[in-house]
């Protein structure tokens, strides 16, 4: 197990246990204390410490609060004394950048990098109710959309996601929002390849902003329907380009400035991989050119953003020539 010296961290810990067992993840359960090791190895990661350090100094929060994960900026209602909110916000920008979002906690608003509410805002109406399902979210980053999910009534969500980063910022989050949220959501610092083989648990499967990150799109597709019950749902958000169903684009060693893209399809591509993986009834319910004020450098994320990766002549194009960057939803049901 990580060496966390706190109560807080052995309380999610432990409510992680307690989730998978009434979850039925009995499979997946034994696999935890090392996946833990490994995603949060200090060895590894050398700011984790940091982190950790971070989210264990934040002040205990005794006052009222009042919690709204349907808003679109999570948030926190408490009342913090001067002292305790300068602590707060000092220990929460040690965890910077904060890309997904936006939350609000106490009155700390966080500025993230993505107005990820925009994303939630286009999906959210075409998805099945979530209301009482278990979900997994992959690549879920800090898990704001988790919160989301949570907000609109699901029964578990984990939010699986590499970066100690993001857990530790999961983790303040959760600090915030204390016993509100009744530890529904959680989160596990593992990829798509760590969770167990045919798990076929979960109703709900969200993939947003990974699609294109892998060298075997359709390998991850299998993954993805694998950790689905029989008529669950996939929500597949990727970067997409236009085009027919046989149009499928490779950059180079980077696209819009990042490294490791590797295939973008159009949307009616991606409708015939899923459809190829076994899925059906394929849907596209949103595809939208991305927005400078949708991904933009703020106080608390201060690193280069999307105004930075475009031409700066031709906003139509990447600063490597290539399309600029279009996201594509699809929503596609594993067979009964």
């Amino acid at each position: 197990m990580p060496d966390v010296a706190t109560d807080t961290f052995k309380d999610a810990e432990r409510r992680l246990y307690l989730a998978f067992l009434d979850n039925d993840l009995n499979r997946w359960l034994g696999r935890i204390p090392e996946q833990l090791e490994r995603g949060l190895d200090r060895r590894r990661h050398g700011d984790l410490p940091a982190w950790e350090k971070a989210v264990a100094k934040l002040p205990a929060l005794t006052s009222a609060r009042q919690v709204d994960l349907q808003a679109d900026s999570v948030s926190v209602e408490l009342e913090l004394s001067d002292a305790d909110r300068r602590r707060c916000e000092n220990l929460l920008k040690i965890l910077m950048p904060w890309r997904k979002g936006p939350y609000c906690l106490g009155d700390i608003d966080i500025d993230t990098e993505w107005r990820s509410d925009w994303k939630w805002q286009r999906v959210a109406p075409h998805l099945s109710p979530l209301k009482g399902r278990r979900v997994l979210d992959v690549g879920g980053g800090n898990g704001y959309h988790a919160w989301r999910m949570a907000g609109d009534g699901a029964a578990f969500v984990l939010v699986i996601d590499p970066s100690p980063r993001f857990y530790y910022q999961f983790q303040a989050v959760r600090h915030f929002v204390g016993n509100a949220d009744d530890y529904r959501t959680h989160f596990l610092p593992v990829g798509i390849e760590d969770v167990p083989e045919n798990l076929a648990a979960f109703d709900t499967v969200f993939s947003m902003g990974v699609l294109y990150h892998r060298p075997s799109p359709l390998e991850h597709l299998l993954q993805l329907k694998d950790t689905l019950v029989p008529g669950g749902e996939l929500v597949l958000e990727t970067l997409v380009v236009e085009g027919d169903a046989q149009t499928v684009f490779m950059p180079g060693e980077r696209y819009a400035s990042m490294p490791n893209v590797y295939f973008l399809p159009s949307s009616k591509a991606l409708a015939h991989w899923l459809e190829r993986c076994g899925f059906e009834a394929i849907r596209c319910v949103d595809e939208t050119v991305t927005a400078l004020d949708e991904q933009r450098a703020t106080k608390w994320m201060t690193f280069h953003s999307l105004a930075d990766f475009l031409d700066p002549v031709d906003r139509t194009k990447t600063v490597e020539g290539h399309p600029a960057p279009r996201r594509a939803t699809l929503i596609a049901r594993k067979p009964r």
